[in-house]
């Protein structure tokens, strides 16, 4: 019997995956709650910064992209760069596109990920895995569910997203002893699904990104006062609507110009650039900015502080106040009722729990990343990483579904090749 291929996570780039392995006639399981970062993680009200041609699910068939889907549904279709996209039509893009695709979806979590032993679990060893402790390169890896079911698989995928991701800078750490939580005095913006809690009280949204600013203006009109910390003047900005994009600059899903283009359509040659130029342009290429049709919502309607840092943070009376140097090398503290750190992302293999030990010593990393070599494979054959993990190897393309596009087929054609 053939072993399957595992896909762990069912947002956009493990269903891309996994609609690409069946396509090709692979055996596979898929694990996890589909879209769950995008249904229990964002807020309600959220809309997409994405436009309607950078939201399309990869597939290896034609009739399922997000048109395709209000096509189906019988909503109003998204197609031009002025559509905007509700977060809840988008869930909902996700959830048919995994009927449609990937029907077998295990809504289980994977527990753990060793390698395999050569037989069919743990009793399963081989003659080779007992003589030299370490299971032999061919033996695939086995895998528990929280069902309690211990199976093996040829190769494992890993696109588990956000998940326990979610970066707290150290100075906001200091009041979040137990971690960041919405009933606590810091809370991360992942955390924040429902925001009319804080109507009436006063707010401190930390970051200038689009998840900051969105925030800060879903909170608002919650009934929150709020303030934007920022770090740098002149950080808080909003995009050009797309009537103003230039028109003499080719153009990708993101914008145009030149580097949204070759970063969007040609990012093969980005792994091959010195490590700290890759972790760079992942940052700041598509860095903080908000979406063209925010401004109206947040100017006016929340205040702004840009300062120069954030130093510290603290609490009195149960209530967290932040220490922050001015433009000018002055202190200033601020307080509120609660701190929304919409601080983003940062990927930690250490975070991956579910991997082994074995496993997580073995990959070879940059700056906690994996890296990743043609087809998206790590330094351990047949483990590998897609979506946000494989950013600091493919470029900023892969922090957004649009990725797809590019990642699922090449994944799928170096995973094929590789087993023959």
């Amino acid at each position: 019997m053939i072993q399957p291929v595992a896909v762990i996570g069912a947002g956009p780039f493990g269903l891309s995956t996994a609609a690409h392995l069946r396509g090709r006639g692979i055996p596979v399981r898929v694990f996890g709650e589909p879209m769950v970062s995008w249904r229990d993680h964002m807020p309600a009200g959220m809309l997409l910064k994405s436009t309607p041609a950078a939201s399309n699910i990869d597939a290896p068939q034609r009739g399922h992209t997000l048109a395709d889907y209000c096509d189906a549904a019988g909503i109003r279709r998204l197609v031009a760069d002025e559509d905007i996209i509700p977060v809840e039509t988008f869930i909902g893009y996700g959830e048919w596109f995994q009927q449609k695709l990937v029907p077998e979806l295990e809504r289980v979590r994977v527990v753990s990920v060793d390698r395999g032993t050569g037989g069919t679990g743990r009793m399963g060893q081989t003659v080779r895995a007992r003589r030299t402790g370490r299971a032999p390169a061919d033996a695939g890896f086995e895998l528990k569910l929280d069902s309690g079911e211990l199976f093996t698989v040829r190769a494992v995928v890993v696109a588990t997203g956000l998940s326990g991701l979610a970066h707290l800078p150290p100075e906001l750490a200091t009041v979040a002893a137990d971690g960041p939580t919405p009933t606590g005095p810091v809370s991360h913006s992942s955390q924040q699904h429902d925001l009319s809690r804080y109507c009436g009280k006063d707010l401190i949204v930390v970051g200038a990104g689009q998840s900051a600013l969105e925030t800060a203006a879903l909170a608002a009109e919650a009934g929150a006062r709020v303030r934007v910390v920022a770090r740098g003047r002149g950080s808080v900005a909003f995009g050009a609507p797309p009537w103003r994009q230039p028109k003499l600059r080719p153009a990708s899903p993101f914008g145009r110009a030149w580097s949204l283009w070759a970063l969007s359509y040609y990012p093969h040659p980005y792994r091959h650039l010195p490590a700290q130029v890759r972790h760079y342009l992942v940052r700041r290429v598509l860095g903080p900015l908000g979406a063209w049709w925010l401004r109206d919502r947040f100017e006016g309607k929340v205040r702004v502080s840009e300062v120069g840092r954030v130093l510290r943070a603290d609490t009195a009376d149960g209530h967290p106040a932040l220490t922050v140097l001015t433009d000018l090398g002055d202190t200033e503290r601020l307080s509120a009722d609660h701190v929304i750190a919409a601080t983003g992302y940062r990927v930690d293999l250490a975070a991956m729990d579910f991997l082994g030990h074995e496993l997580r010593t073995e990959l070879a990393v940059s700056r906690g990343t994996p890296k990743l070599g043609a087809g998206y494979v790590s330094s351990v054959p047949g483990l590998y990483f897609t979506g946000l993990p494989a950013a600091a190897s493919y470029g900023p393309v892969m922090r957004f579904v649009c990725g797809t596009e590019f990642a699922s087929p090449r994944l799928v054609r170096h995973l094929a090749a590789a087993r023959g």
